[in-house]
């Protein structure tokens, strides 16, 4: 029965029945969730081919529309977010709890599950916002438009890197995080399916089995593809622009520097089709393998820059900057720059909306696939193991990055030995154009093919990672013999909606229709906050009366009765 609070607790809710299809093509899968989804899906690829003018003016439209007016929404709700996470960890009881029986030991050892959390989650926008988002707010940002410090001047670094920090750091893992442990939580303790709806369980218990459950799935199933395909999008410009550097041929970019169609469709067939075959054989093969991989070329090109590029300024940097981040952090996540009229108000709100409000749109997106996926590689961890290892390993490790090897390319511009050709490049070229200042061409090159095989593997562990956790909610938690044909079907979806929004406006119409795509499951992801504080309140409060916390104690106390 639901959660009560009568003066008798109840046990939890240990069973939500998805009904699932028996036979044919749907055999295992709930029809009232693929379905809806894949029709969805299609009609947005359809309307970017067909339609490709009048989607991108009403993507637009609809986007300024939302952004303008839910803005306030997404900063405070990632803040909260935030918030809860860190609560229940540092509250002693709450994060004594596992996630998972008693005494269950993990899966994966540390090591690779760190190197899925980390390449699975953000891999691929680190290797393009590594030198692109240091050297954006390095020329403008919210300090800058202020008049405080002067755009691309030594003083202009350190708040450069604060919001660089805001980005990256705790906020897009707490989104994460919180996805990831109201599924995990009611999953591996309670027995439900490892699907988005269960999560909602501990609120509305049975009624999560029925269309509102329904609704829940689709709306995390779409919310899954948007925010994939704004990570492959950028994956897909950086990989060709790499390409490019590489010498393999003028037809790569076009005379704007762009990625041409015949690269985009290319590239996309080889990477997505490589990502299908390694989601064939599930997560505990082809993700596990590739994410270890991504992990040692991490390593290794960190390495380099540390050696010939920051090296022990880019730890100081580190340090100054983490700090300066942590201080400011309270105010920077709650601030919501108001529409005053004056120049400078306008360009504050215009920068949040063009940075903060994005990415927190973005980080939502992502949650349903990167939340699912951790819950999937986190049984058997208490839940402050878990929030500490989700929050502050992953966040680190992009801080370190982000200070070498954008501290490289910002070191390189003030010490007028670039002499501006970081700056000038687009971003999907700023991490190569970084090795071409630092390095002999020849060297270069070589090291710049380590970058293309780092970012192919990213991408294709993202990628594999998105299509079976789609797979999953589609067939209600089941993670077993993933289904050959879907895994086919989500994997010619994504690369037909990535390639068709990047040659008709780019990552921007890309980025647009993620935003859009976001909002619906960002009210998923508020009430999901509330409803594993309520699991875990309610878990504590059952220990103290003996009543049975997990699934398999429930089966036995109802014998007993």
């Amino acid at each position: 029965m639901p959660e009560s609070n009568e003066s008798y607790i109840s046990p939890p809710l240990v069973e939500l029945d998805i009904n699932t299809h028996d036979r044919g093509f749907y055999d295992g899968f709930s029809r009232e969730v693929t379905i809806p989804s894949k029709i969805i899906v299609s009609l947005i690829i359809m309307w970017a081919i067909f339609f490709p003018i009048s989607a991108n003016a009403t993507l637009n439209v609809v986007n300024s529309s939302i952004v303008a007016n839910f803005s306030g929404w997404y900063v405070y709700l990632v803040a909260a977010l935030m918030v809860v996470c860190l609560g229940l960890a540092l509250i002693p009881q709450a994060g004594s709890m596992r996630i998972g029986n008693p005494g269950e030991e993990p899966e994966f050892g540390y090591f690779s599950w760190f190197s899925m959390l980390f390449g699975a989650g953000i891999g691929i926008g680190m290797l393009t916002y590594s030198t692109g988002e240091p050297l954006a707010h390095f020329q403008n940002n919210p300090e800058i438009i202020r008049g405080a410090v002067a755009a691309a001047s030594p003083e202009a670094v350190q708040s450069a890197y604060i919001y660089t920090f805001l980005h990256w750091g705790l906020a897009a893992w707490g989104c994460y995080g919180l996805v990831g442990l109201a599924i995990g939580y009611v999953a591996y303790r309670r027995g439900l399916p490892l699907t988005i709806r269960s999560a909602l369980a501990p609120l509305f218990g049975k009624t999560m089995e029925g269309a509102v459950g329904h609704l829940v799935d689709v709306v995390a199933v779409v919310a899954t593809i948007l925010g994939v395909a704004v990570t492959l999008g950028l994956g897909v410009e950086q990989f060709v622009a790499g390409l490019s550097r590489l010498g393999l041929g003028d037809w790569l970019l076009d005379a704007d520097s762009k990625s041409t169609p015949a690269a985009i469709a290319i590239t996309l067939v080889v990477l997505v089709g490589a990502s299908t075959l390694s989601a064939l054989s599930g997560v505990g093969k082809g993700i596990k393998w590739l994410s270890n991989l991504n992990m040692g070329l991490s390593f290794a090109l960190l390495a380099l820059f540390v050696v010939v590029g920051s090296g022990l300024s880019g730890f100081e940097l580190l340090g100054v900057t983490v700090y300066d981040y942590l201080r400011t952090l309270p105010q920077t996540a709650l601030t919501l720059f108001p529409s005053d009229g004056t120049p400078v108000g306008e360009a504050l709100v215009r920068w949040q909306l063009d940075w903060s409000v994005f990415y927190w749109a973005w980080w939502i997106a992502f949650a349903p696939f990167v939340g699912m996926f951790i819950a999937r590689i986190s049984r058997g961890r208490t839940v402050r193991e878990y929030v500490l290892g989700v929050l502050l390993v992953p966040s680190l490790m992009c801080f370190v990055w982000m200070t070498i090897v954008g501290g490289t390319a910002i070191e390189l511009e003030l010490s007028g030995q670039a002499h501006g050709a970081i700056l000038a490049a687009p971003i999907s070229d700023q991490l190569f154009a970084t090795l071409n200042v630092l390095l002999d061409p020849a060297v270069a090159t070589i090291v710049s093919g380590l970058v293309v095989v780092l970012l192919m593997t990213y991408i294709i562990t993202s990628t594999d990672s998105a299509i079976l956790i789609v797979n999953t909610i589609n067939g209600a938690g089941e993670t077993d013999g993933q289904r050959q044909r879907h895994i086919l079907f989500w994997g010619v979806a994504l690369a037909v909606m990535v390639g068709s929004m990047l040659i008709i406006g780019g990552i921007d119409a890309i980025r647009t229709t993620m935003v859009i795509g976001a909002l619906p499951f960002s009210v998923v992801v508020a009430l999901m906050g509330v409803a594993i504080m309520k699991a875990i309140t309610f878990d504590i409060v059952r220990k103290r009366h003996g009543v049975p916390t997990t699934a398999e104690a429930c089966e036995q106390w109802e014998a007993e009765q």
